[in-house]
């Protein structure tokens, strides 16, 4: 049974940011659903993609993006059968660790300056890229009209998700990983990211020239391939 990969979207995105990756791992053989990540904290999140993953027969690849892959690091390991974790310009997360921590480890986010607060009545604070800075601050590398279009379509997060501790038991301790990367990321630096693909032991880390964050948008291909590669792999019986 080839596996069933889980698309996770992080923070100011939505499903559809996987919609060119898609096709690929579909063209592959392999049941491919793009989760709606809620955004609302890490735990939660988690756990929403946790119980999609336990109505999957089968083997399971988990592929986040920027916050997503947060969320991937704190689902549950006995969910289901998870084979492998892609992390693509993503966060991967140690016991305690919070995607902000790890985002201002090493220069070169610039996201704290493009981000617009809005508070809600609950008391958490949701936070947008502002739609004047988000060609820049995103994806550089795609097209003005298409990153008009993500701006408009940016899903929040909330300050409290992205200020959330991991738990204790971070799943790439337990599952094999992969890491894409963006060169031009200015969410998450390149640098960050590669230290976290080296704690934790990445079966191969790819970093693509000029890349933005948002690299399953501008580069789908070797976004999907690597996902491809980390289905590959032999599954225990």
């Amino acid at each position: 049974m080839p596996p069933t990969i889980v698309l996770v979207h992080g923070a100011f995105a939505e499903s559809a940011s996987w919609d060119d990756v898609i096709d690929p791992l579909l063209s592959a053989g392999h049941p491919v659903i793009a989760a709606a990540n809620p955004l609302r904290g890490l735990a939660t999140d988690a756990a929403a993609v946790g119980d999609l993953v336990r109505t999957i027969d089968g083997p399971v690849v988990l592929a986040g993006h920027s916050y997503g892959d947060a969320v991937i690091s704190n689902v549950d390991p006995d969910a289901g059968q998870i084979v492998g974790l892609v992390y693509v310009n993503g966060f991967a997360p140690d016991s305690g660790d919070t995607a902000f921590s790890l985002a201002g480890m090493f220069p070169g986010s610039t996201l704290g300056e493009a981000v617009q607060p809005v508070p809600r009545s609950d008391g958490t604070t949701d936070l947008y890229i502002r739609q004047e800075r988000f060609h820049a601050q995103f994806c550089a590398d795609v097209p003005a009209p298409q990153a008009a279009r993500m701006a408009v379509t940016q899903r929040p997060a909330t300050q409290e998700a992205l200020v959330e501790p991991t738990g204790e038991r971070p799943l790439w301790k337990e599952a094999p990983s992969w890491f894409l990367i963006g060169a031009e990321d200015r969410n998450i630096p390149a640098a960050v990211q590669h230290w976290m693909a080296e704690r934790a032991g990445s079966r191969r880390t790819i970093e693509v020239p000029g890349a933005s964050h948002a690299i399953a948008v501008s580069y789908p291909a070797a976004t999907a391939d690597l996902i491809l590669a980390a289905a590959a792999l032999p599954v225990a019986a």
